[in-house]
């Protein structure tokens, strides 16, 4: 980062210039939310910008998909999520000349995100044509305790002259093709639409206005979409503090309410307009009922207090950074990525409250504001250990997506459910089947997000409540999905399936799917078992709902063992498929760098013919199963597959990060990390101005804890093994264990373990040794090093030609793939 424009603060994201030719980044980069409401970091005056987004999570529109060549089982409804009525507009006037920022003169600007208050703040100093100086200060906030809330203020000063100003605070709901774009020409996702990560957009009006009305100084917009039939209400209160003179106009229709503020403002007297927002939305709910809700909403903190929501919202945020955050003491550069990544990560989950987690939250419309296996992979990992309650939040929208989920997996032809790879309203939305609907890897991502829940939490009433089910019938699917194949020996094979490296699509024996499919069953079976333990009421319910026979646990537990596995003995590695040592491998040192990200400039036939990873997609198996591979098997498989690895995903230097640490490869480990930590901070992959890379701020959490902190948690077993950086002095951070919150300690040689929170008795393993840790009995343990370091990393590509230029394969011949179960 410029470190001039964006100086250094542990608690901050500053900004010090405004630069309009890196508006779509800082959009993203200074949104605010809490996981229901998302505002981009638009100016306060609301004219140019690369996307006046305004997000309610779950506010999505439909539309029949138009394949160019159909077929049956592909999807059928495409959804995106839909900008709201934008709330943040407070447009400013003096001598009747507006402020502009790409065009004013600015004497000083400064604008700061604040993670210890979540509230984002703007001061500068504008010379306004005519030669006078004005302080202008803006602030916004999205409230974490109150879900349906923002509140935004603007506070202007002519500081030496008398002048007439006018504050036109407005809710604007803005069609498609509004923005007025103020960045440069070919820069971003406007430029670049064929991007598959970008959002997209709908052609024709998607909310139809409703009722609407203005009371006073509150205005109130109501809305439906036109085919999915969700419902939206948004009002507002605007409050005005001065001693100056003013009045009041006002103005209302189906998409614009103004109120509009003119001030005989006299030099050095202040004019404040607060403006209190409520969004309301629902499935089904009319629209008459959710403006009943924004008007009880306003209504209480009218009754409370404006300053009370501040004071709520730091108190809050005050509790989440007491067992959320993460310390890197004496890097205040490092740190500050650090706190903005686990911010984001507050941003976009906090208050779903049972909705999902969109690839980019509510920060932007990348992916269509989709849900993906991101946010089981990748964020509740991080909800799990630091606030749990938001982590069964986010798995019940899976809970209830089992009906439309079970509905596709009969469509292909499998039992069980089968959840979408891409979704909002619960169906499939992804129209490319090949590196999308393909990729029944998700069904294993879900259940494996839920066994780390449950054992984290012990949380057997969630699995006793309906749970179970996605268990069960995840379970049912890979049953089915697989065949066995009696050749001398009995395996089990899953062929026709893409693993999480999008550049390798419909292979047979997917690494990954198949060691996690694995998992899938054998989970099934532990809960099922622990629920007729201890809550048999519940299990005999279960019993019955889902129409479970005992023979049915016994075809599990067969399919599991004798799940296939590839190995390819002359390499001694697991080959990714069945195949794929076959193919060419591509020449990554050799590809020019405006050739790269490869899948926006090659066709996926060709990216497909060779040993080439978006994502190190065996290296993410030996992370999440690390104790079904011995050491050896992950070294090795980890040098073969880095130097394949594109990382054109902004996920897969989380999982070779941490697999590098536990392999030995410190500083590669560390370069990875920072990569992770920088995605969004310095644009990395290019599309930051689309919204945050949410689940990329959870892997800074995982490469953390997991990577350098060494923690794992293996069939409910807590243990650590650091890999400390050996630049790095000390590392803190926390852990919630069945309702008892620990501090974790690490420095070169040392590791202490104290208890912060709760009553519970803490177990755990340190490199196969067992500790304890209780209120007011901490555990230290000394550490014999860092474990193994290697400084020979595999960073050099493949660079395996033949004198006339053409690729050939690795010089150790593959041979056979062999299995192992």
């Amino acid at each position: 980062m410029n470190r001039d424009r964006f100086p250094v603060d542990p608690w901050r994201l500053i900004e010090t210039e405004y630069d309009r030719r890196t508006l779509g980044e800082t959009e993203s980069l200074f949104a605010v939310g809490n996981g229901y409401i998302g505002m981009r970091g638009n100016a306060a005056e609301g004219r140019r910008a690369y996307e006046h987004g305004t997000f309610v999570n779950g506010l999505h529109e439909t539309w029949k998909i138009r394949h160019a060549e159909d077929a049956y089982g592909f999807a059928q409804v495409g959804q995106i999520m839909v900008n709201a009525p934008d709330s943040k507009v407070m447009r400013l006037y003096v001598d009747d000349e507006p402020l502009s920022l790409g065009d004013a003169d600015l004497l000083s600007y400064e604008r700061a995100l604040d993670f210890r208050d979540g509230v984002l703040r703007r001061d500068l100093v504008w010379l306004t044509p005519s030669g006078k100086q004005v302080q202008v200060s803006a602030s916004r906030m999205v409230s974490f305790p109150e879900r349906h809330l923002a509140v935004m203020t603007l506070e202007v000063t002519v500081l030496d002259a008398d002048a007439p100003l006018t504050i036109s605070c407005q809710i604007l709901n803005r069609q498609d093709g509004e923005d007025e774009y103020d960045g440069p020409t070919g820069v971003g996702g406007k430029a670049q639409q064929s991007d598959p990560r970008a959002g997209g957009r709908v052609s024709e009006r998607v909310l139809e206005p409703q009722e609407h009305w203005q009371d006073g100084n509150r205005s109130v917009l109501s809305y439906e979409t036109a085919h999915s039939g969700m419902t939206l209400a948004v009002a507002a209160d605007h409050l005005i503090e001065t001693s100056n003179d003013y009045t009041v106009e006002r103005y209302i229709d189906g998409d614009i309410a103004k109120n509009v503020f003119s001030v005989d403002a006299r030099r050095g007297d202040p004019v404040k307009i607060t403006k209190v927002v409520s969004y309301h939305s629902s499935r089904t709910t009319p629209t008459r009922e959710l403006i009943d809700r924004c008007r009880r909403t306003l209504d209480r903190i009218a009754s409370a207090g404006v300053p009370a929501q501040y004071a709520r919202q730091k108190e809050w945020l005050t509790e989440f950074w007491s067992r959320s955050d993460v310390e890197t003491p004496g890097q205040d550069e490092l740190q500050q990525a650090v706190r903005w990544n686990v911010f984001q990560l507050a941003q976009a989950s906090a208050r779903a409250d049972g909705l999902g987690v969109p690839a980019k939250g509510v920060t932007g419309n990348g992916y269509n504001g989709h849900y993906f296996w991101d946010t089981e992979i990748y964020v509740l990992p991080f909800l799990t250990y630091t606030s749990p309650l938001w982590a069964r939040n986010a798995l019940r929208i899976r809970e209830q997506m089992l009906p439309k989920a079970r509905e596709r997996a009969r469509e292909l032809n499998e039992a069980g459910a089968l959840f979408p790879w891409r979704t909002i309203n619960g169906e499939e939305a992804s129209a490319y089947y090949a590196a999308g609907t393909a990729q029944y890897h998700i069904n294993a991502d879900v259940t494996y997000a839920l066994a780390k829940f449950i054992h984290a939490t012990g949380d057997i009433d969630f699995l006793s409540q309906g749970a179970i089910d996605i268990a069960v019938e995840t379970a049912r699917m890979w049953a089915t999905l697989g065949f066995w194949r009696r050749n001398g020996e009995e395996r089990f094979e899953i062929h026709g399936v893409t693993g999480p490296d999008e550049y390798t699509t419909v292979v047979n024996n997917n690494l990954f799917t198949n060691v996690m499919a694995r998992f899938n069953l054998r989970y099934a079976i532990e809960a099922l078992r622990k629920l007729e333990q201890e809550r048999p009421d519940a299990y005999a319910r279960a019993v019955k709902r889902l129409e479970l026979e005992d023979s049915e646990l016994e075809e599990w537990e067969r399919v599991a063992a004798a799940m296939t596995i590839p190995y390819a003995e002359s390499l001694k590695i697991h080959p990714q498929d069945s195949h794929f040592l076959e193919r060419e491998v591509w020449d990554l040192e050799a590809t020019p760098e405006d050739r790269k990200p490869l899948m926006l400039h090659y066709h996926p036939l060709v990216i497909y013919r060779f040993q080439v990873l978006k994502q190190a997609d065996v290296v993410l198996a030996l992370y999440l199963q690390g104790d079904q591979f011995t050491f050896d098997e992950k070294l090795a498989d980890f040098d073969y597959y880095d130097p394949l690895t594109t990382s054109d995903s902004s996920l897969s230097k989380v999982a070779q990060s941490i697999m590098a640490a536990e392999v030995g490869y410190q500083d590669l480990a560390l370069d990875y990390f920072i990569d992770t930590a920088f995605v969004d901070l310095e644009n990395r992959h290019g599309n930051s101005q689309d919204g945050v890379h949410v689940a990329a701020a959870g892997g800074v959490w995982s490469s953390l804890i997991y990577g350098f902190g060494g923690m794992r948690d293996y069939g409910g077993e807590l243990s650590f093994d650091p890999r400390l950086p050996a630049t790095w002095s000390e590392l803190r951070y926390r852990l919630t264990w069945r309702g008892t919150r620990v501090l974790v300690h690490l420095t070169a040689d040392a590791m202490r373990v104290s208890v912060v929170d709760g009553e519970g008795t803490v177990p755990f393993v340190v490199r196969g040794e067992s500790f304890e840790v209780a209120p007011g009995r901490d555990a230290e343990i000394a550490l014999d090093g860092q474990g193994p370091i290697r400084k020979d990393a595999p960073v050099q590509k493949r660079r395996n030609r033949r004198e006339d230029g053409s690729i050939m394969l690795p010089s150790a011949a593959p041979g056979p793939v062999q299995t192992e179960s």
